[in-house]
């Protein structure tokens, strides 16, 4: 088995999508207007609008209502993505910490209110973990 990507269900695909190309970086490829996924090396973030939902299951999920899954996205340094976010985020859940578990994390939401987490291994552990 190989995870591979991430759904997010949205109401406003074209929105959600500019963000994360904004915040990432990563051009999104488009497939349909209710469609579109930003590739990395190694998983996909895919960007769907509420019209495919009943594709897979009617009402089976729904937008802007997650408050458990953060999408996490690893980067070299995460106090410079900071500094680059800041022109176009409002406000950061947590502004650049240092975590227990050895990565430099920085969270906060996207336009639909999904947590976000860009971070950057920062202890020998951590950047052994993340080693590529």
């Amino acid at each position: 088995m190989d995870f591979v990507s991430i759904r997010v269900i949205t109401g406003d695909v074209a929105r959600l999508v500019e963000f994360y190309e904004l915040a990432t970086g990563v051009r999104a490829a488009w497939s349909t207007e209710d469609f579109a996924e930003l590739r990395t090396p190694h998983a996909t973030l895919a960007i769907a609008g509420t019209r495919t939902v009943p594709l897979f299951a009617p009402g089976s999920a729904r937008p802007a209502e997650n408050h458990s899954v953060i999408t996490e996205f690893l980067v070299d340094d995460v106090d410079r993505v900071y500094r680059q976010l800041a022109e176009f985020v409002d406000s950061f859940v947590t502004e650049p910490t240092t975590m227990p578990w050895g990565n430099r994390s920085l969270l906060l939401r996207d336009p639909d209110g999904n947590l976000v987490n860009f971070f950057t291994p920062v202890t020998p552990a951590a950047v052994e973990k993340f080693a590529r």
